[in-house]
């Protein structure tokens, strides 16, 4: 599964993910990326502890989570 879209809060941290006309919250996301359901993105981990989504590095920024289109 991909992520299609994201949504955004106002200070640009992504909440909540689209993936194949269903919308995850971002700790359910991070979940289902961290069992290897996810594809093009991997789970990292603050300096303060807190884990995210990245994108998988591969050069193209079209792609990037931050760069997809918003919901």
């Amino acid at each position: 599964m991909k992520i299609e879209k994201v949504r955004k809060n106002a200070q640009g941290d992504i909440t909540d993910v689209f993936i194949n006309g269903n919308v995850y919250g971002i700790d359910d996301a991070i979940r289902m990326a961290r069992d290897g359901m996810l594809e093009g993105v991997n789970v990292g981990k603050a300096r303060n502890g807190r884990e995210y989504l990245r994108g998988n590095p591969d050069g193209l920024e079209v792609n990037n989570l931050d760069n997809l289109p918003t919901f």
